[in-house]
């Protein structure tokens, strides 16, 4: 099959034509990822981007550079990296990319998501079991109080099994229509394995010289009581807790990148942002690169891992981490999104996610960690988390 890319900034067609790609989509040879700036449907694969030594955003332009052809379209690559920067990537160039405006604008995403037949029933696991996981944040606590790190992101999993493969083109839909503002994805990570989620939480996107990037960090799970959501919102905001945890990431983030830049504009306060189950501290950064060649994946490549979904120091952050989670990460908090040959592309953190491999779903949930942490709050925010998806697959906790 040849390669086929149509114009991301190609004018929107008609209502429905991000619901259409959304309704269109099949796993295991498809890739679909919708953002507040446009939605996305790869079919095929042109091309992978090899697991190998050396830098990969070098290895991705090489890929890209050689299916490049004058006069057509910037080729594309889709897909996703691991929360380890060695480990292999899963990111392919489709056949053919399909691209149309942001589900937030398709007024057809305000319908009603069809249900087609019985749910499945669920056999639900934590690992680690909720107390478990307490005493993890309990003993990390006690190491920063003692000076030995900063913050530590600590996550735990809950693992999903059936007697039938889910329907993921079904929770795609559900995940989707919950939230249309956000970023939501279904891509292949690996052979037979599938990752689909809604994250709230731009990495990093480059857009003709211009960068975005909106850290988040400090949550609070929402209540379904209007005057107890204004009351948790207004208590984030003014939380020392959740601003500190903040501050740290919103730092860390301008100082990966504005080596990268000529100006870099940073709030000094941030605001918030909200899902259909949390609240979130935010803080948007923009800026103007210094060098016309540096690619989006440059940009997330220097961001990841943040302190958002790592810790500080990084080093350190990482050990506490494979001490303390009895699992692989594997694509969470990693990265997922586009790039093309131009260098343009947004890249996502991989969070509110899971990974289906056959008939087990694969949850994931984190939250940050500092010295003034409470195990029992964090262990109450990883379950809020969870609730995005438990929502779309009809399962409970």
């Amino acid at each position: 099959m040849s390669l086929t890319v149509h114009a991301p900034d190609a004018p929107p067609v008609s209502p429905g034509a991000a619901t259409s790609l959304l309704d269109a989509y099949r796993p295991a040879t498809d890739r679909f990822l919708a953002t507040p700036r446009r939605t996305l449907l790869g079919r095929g694969t042109t091309a992978e981007v090899p697991h190998a030594d050396g830098p990969l955003p070098h290895r991705v332009r090489q890929v890209l550079d050689a299916l490049r052809k004058p006069g057509a379209p910037a080729p594309v690559v889709v897909g996703s990296l691991p929360f380890t920067p060695d480990a292999p990537p899963s990111l392919a160039v489709p056949d053919v990319v399909h691209w149309a405006p942001p589900l937030r604008q398709d007024p057809l995403i305000a319908l009603p998501v069809p249900r087609d037949g019985e749910r499945p029933e669920w056999r639900v696991r934590e690992v680690p079991a909720a107390r478990r996981y307490g005493e993890a944040v309990a003993a990390a606590v006690a190491r920063m109080r003692t000076g030995e790190f900063d913050k530590v992101v600590l996550a735990r999993t809950l693992e999903l099994t059936s007697e039938h493969a889910p329907d993921l083109p079904a929770m795609l839909r559900a995940l989707a229509h919950r939230d249309p503002e956000g970023y939501t994805f279904a891509v292949p990570s690996g052979p037979g394995r599938t990752l689909i989620g809604a994250s709230p939480e731009l990495l990093v996107a480059r857009e003709s010289g211009r960068l975005t990037a909106n850290p988040l960090a400090g949550s609070a799970p929402r209540s379904t009581d209007l005057a107890e959501d204004v009351r948790r919102a207004v208590a984030l905001l003014e939380s020392p807790k959740d601003l500190h945890e903040h501050a740290v990431v919103v730092t860390a983030v301008r100082e990966a990148l504005a080596p990268f830049c000529t100006r870099l504009e940073v709030p000094e306060r941030p605001t918030l942002v909200r899902t259909a189950t949390m609240w979130h501290l935010s803080t948007t950064v923009t800026g103007e690169l210094a060098d016309p060649d540096t690619t989006a994946l440059d940009l997330a490549s220097a961001l990841h891992p943040t302190p958002a979904v790592c810790g500080t120091p990084t080093d350190v952050a990482r050990a506490v981490i494979a001490e303390s989670e009895p699992f692989d990460r594997g694509p969470y908090t990693g990265m997922v999104g586009w790039q093309d040959a131009d260098g343009d592309g947004e890249w996502v953190v991989t969070i509110r996610c899971a990974e289906a491999d056959g008939r087990r779903l694969r949850l994931f949930a984190g939250a940050g960690v500092v010295a003034e942490s409470s195990p029992a709050a964090e262990t109450a925010e990883t379950a809020a988390k969870f609730r995005t998806f438990l929502h779309a697959v009809g399962a409970t906790l």
